[in-house]
């Protein structure tokens, strides 16, 4: 069984979602992960998968791991490995990684902190001007953004 979407070149939709994995999940305090230590990680979880292993998913020139491996770079990432198989369940945790990133952004937790306690009806009101704003700036309505484009999640 391939885990590519059938419309795309071979190993790209592996190669993207494993990428965005990267280029999202960073751990606190740092830059983002390399290829090298998400093995020895994996390796360390009784899954052996190499760096070099990794780095060929990631360029799209592998692209049919053992389910053991896509579980392994699964549980790593903290995502479920149905992600590499089901745009469903990727567009869905892509969602939630979007989430996590706007929580990550001071702004957004100062509008979040201060909303809270406010009565529905309130926060019906502060959606819609929300909701206008992001429309008159030429936003899509429910994708969060920052003045720096989206911001890495850091992991705790």
């Amino acid at each position: 069984m391939t885990l590519t979407d059938p419309d795309a070149p071979a190993g790209h939709a592996l190669a993207d979602k494993l990428n965005h994995l990267f280029e999202t999940v960073i751990p606190a305090g740092r830059g983002p992960y390399n290829t090298e230590e998400v093995a020895r990680e994996i390796s360390a979880g009784g899954v052996p998968i190499s760096g070099s292993y990794i780095w060929l998913l990631r360029r799209g020139q592998r692209d049919n791991p053992t389910l053991r491996h896509v579980e392994g770079i699964a549980k790593f990432f903290g995502v479920p490995a149905a992600y590499f198989f089901d745009d469903q369940v990727a567009e869905d945790v892509d969602a939630q990684l979007g989430l996590l990133v706007a929580l990550r952004d001071t702004q957004v937790q100062r509008v979040a902190l201060r909303a809270a306690g406010l009565s529905a009806r309130s926060l019906r009101s502060i959606t819609e001007v929300i909701e206008r704003v992001r429309e008159l700036e030429g936003l899509p309505p429910d994708a969060p953004q920052t003045d720096d484009g989206p911001t890495p999640v850091r992991m705790n």
